[in-house]
């Protein structure tokens, strides 16, 4: 377990999620969105210019998306957050196809079918839930009454 202190918040990272002292249960963004720019950068500079505009987005879902919303399915993230998951999601559309509009990011989003990340979060918290509810464990079992609540509230997208 890794203790930081940042900006006056005390943080503890804990399998890669990083959880913040708070009134209330949060988490931080902040390194997830360091480790996607990383990504994307990486991949972006060896294939940007090279490969089709398709390939470069098929490797930004397979290898830097994952990074992005790494344990967003067990943290309440907030609408603030969405909002720069999705700005940071944007931006590599816009870096891809060379643009600064927003508009056209996101038209190119829709295009090529990329989930917001307020659907793919709740989709991962609906199924994180099910596989909690499902759970022959211990310590699953002992949540399986706030799960049972939670997944009420969860409301399952179409794919």
């Amino acid at each position: 377990m890794l203790s930081t202190q940042r900006s006056g918040f005390d943080t503890v990272c804990y399998l890669g999620v990083f959880i913040v002292s708070s009134s209330r249960f949060c988490c931080s963004f902040d390194n997830a969105k360091k480790s996607f720019y990383r990504a994307f950068n990486a991949v972006f500079s060896k294939v940007g210019r090279v490969a089709s505009q398709t390939v470069v987005i098929e490797l930004l879902m397979s290898i830097c998306v994952p990074v992005l919303y790494y344990g967003s399915e067990c943290c309440p993230v907030s609408k603030s957050q969405l909002d720069l998951l999705e700005f940071a999601l944007r931006g590599s559309f816009m870096k891809i196809f060379n643009t600064r509009s927003n508009e056209i990011g996101n038209y190119c989003m829709e295009t090529f079918n990329i989930q917001t990340p307020h659907y793919a979060i709740t989709k991962r918290e609906c199924k994180f839930l099910s596989n909690l509810m499902s759970s022959k464990n211990v310590l699953c079992e002992l949540c399986r009454e706030f799960a049972e609540k939670e997944l009420e509230l969860c409301v399952y997208l179409p794919n």
